[in-house]
This record gives C-alpha cells, sequence and structure tokens, in this order.
C-alpha cells in the first residue's frame, strides 16, 4: 500500500500543480500581452495558450479525478464526506469554467491570427471573448485554491 500511495499521492500533486501552475501561467501571460495591443505578440500569445493547455492542462484534467479517485478507494474515504463532496463541487465548477475558456482561447487564437495575416485591427469579436474569458477565469482560478484548502485540511465541514 504504501508504494501505491506514494505513487499516486505523487501523481495527484504533480498533476494538481500542473494544472494550476499552467493555468495561472497562461492567464498571466495571454492577459497581459492582450492589455498591450501588440497585434504580433498577442497573436503568438494566444497560440502558446491553446498550445499548452493541449500539452499540460488537458492531461492534469483528466489525471486529477483518476488519481483523486484511487486515492479515496486506497485510504477508505467516504464519497460522502463534505470537504471532499465540497472539492468535487469545486472541482466540477472550475471544469465548467474551463471547458467554455477553451473554446474563446482558440476563438481568439484564430481572431488575432487572423487579424495579423490580413494588417487589420483586432475585431470587436476578439474582445469580446476576451472579456469572457477573463471573467471565466475568476471562479475557475478561486474553484481550484478552495480545493486545494479543502485537500490540504480536510476540515470536518
Amino acid at each position: 500500500m504504501n508504494d501505491a500511495y506514494a505513487l499516486l499521492k505523487t501523481l495527484h500533486i504533480l498533476s494538481s500543480t500542473l494544472l494550476f501552475g499552467t493555468g495561472l501561467g497562461t492567464a498571466f501571460f495571454f492577459w497581459f500581452t492582450h492589455r498591450s495591443g501588440q497585434l504580433a505578440a498577442i497573436a503568438v500569445a494566444a497560440r502558446l495558450t491553446v498550445r499548452a493547455d493541449f500539452l499540460f492542462t488537458t492531461p492534469a484534467v483528466i489525471v486529477q479525478p483518476l488519481s483523486g479517485y484511487l486515492l479515496m478507494r486506497l485510504l477508505g474515504f467516504d464519497w460522502h464526506t463534505p470537504w471532499l463532496q465540497a472539492a468535487i463541487a469545486l472541482y466540477l465548477l472550475a471544469g465548467a469554467c474551463w471547458l467554455p475558456v477553451l473554446w474563446l482561447q482558440w476563438r481568439a487564437h484564430r481572431l488575432a491570427d487572423a487579424a495579423l495575416r490580413d494588417g487589420t485591427a483586432l475585431p470587436p469579436a476578439y474582445h469580446r471573448c476576451m472579456r469572457v474569458w477573463f471573467a471565466l477565469g475568476w471562479p475557475a482560478f478561486l474553484a481550484l485554491i478552495a480545493t486545494f484548502w479543502l485537500m490540504v485540511a480536510k476540515p470536518p465541514l
């Protein structure tokens, strides 16, 4: 059990680190590049944000519930434990925000590339995508912070 536990816990922690770190890092660089108004930089940042989500965030999103479920089984946690139910609900909230964010950043990437290629300004659709993208990032970010706290503290709620 110790070897399986150590492996699963390490996998769970690493995937949560990738999920949170990649999300925070790409959001920071994409948002501040967007705010710069420099079209060529925006096109690159948008493309790399989409790529980072594909390479790092998506696998972590898949590994998190799988490793979490296996840890629950291994440690004998009950599904009805309040802190665990809260953590699962918050993870699902973050995911519900993240799924449209994927589409929005892909759309922003396509719009920025087209504007760069055509030598035009960023269209209003790009700016709408970015406003919604930014708004959805906050509940996802806060939900993941709260999930981290629940996983560490395991409060009796």
